[in-house]
């Protein structure tokens, strides 16, 4: 990764309570040292708790309702995981039709561990390619992918992993792959 390589770019990362919070920050860091801006999403207004591992963790500022944002806003979009987080997106009309719109609109989007949920509701996940948390495998199967047991997959505009230990692969390949799609060709 190079600094400055995401300039200009706009990333939002849905988020409701529950998400695991490795999972948002490491991710967020990155991008933001890349040099993106990333917009924490979420149904939820005012905060979001994040998950650790086995309890609660702190809270962390929403940066945009989700009531009030448009995908056209967004250059990608980063679906952290944690089992309640996902859980809880997949049940929300509006969150799904937020993650349907950036594969609508052919923008990148990354996902780890349980975020593929999402996906998966939003009827994105056919004949793709996805790692993911080992209990989300027959969910994706179902849905008509194949589920991958790496650290990193890249399947056309998706980057998936399965765990916090694949953040360092993710994160690289999700800066990667969004410098790819955003980048303007020279005039």
């Amino acid at each position: 990764m190079t600094k400055g390589e995401l300039d200009g770019v706009k990333i939002a990362m849905l988020v409701t309570d529950g998400f695991e919070r490795v999972e948002l920050t490491e991710p967020r860091k990155a991008l933001d040292e890349a040099g993106a801006t990333t917009v924490l999403v979420s149904p939820k207004e005012g905060e979001v708790r994040a998950w650790e591992f086995t309890d609660w963790g702190e809270t962390y500022p929403v940066d945009k309702p989700l009531a009030s944002a448009d995908p056209k806003d967004f250059d990608a979009l980063v679906l952290p995981g944690g089992v309640l987080n996902p859980d809880k997106l997949r049940t929300d009309r509006n969150a799904v039709a937020f993650v349907r719109a950036f594969f609508e609109q052919d923008k990148p989007v990354a996902a780890i561990c349980h975020g593929p949920w999402s996906i998966i509701e939003a009827g994105c996940a056919k004949g793709r390619r996805i790692a993911s948390w080992p209990s989300l495998k027959t969910d994706i199967t179902n849905a008509g992918a194949e589920w991958v047991d790496e650290s990193v997959v890249v399947d056309r505009n998706l980057v998936s992993s399965r765990k916090p230990d694949d953040l360092p692969n993710f994160n690289r390949e999700a800066i990667k792959l969004i410098g790819q799609h955003t980048r303007q060709p020279a005039a």
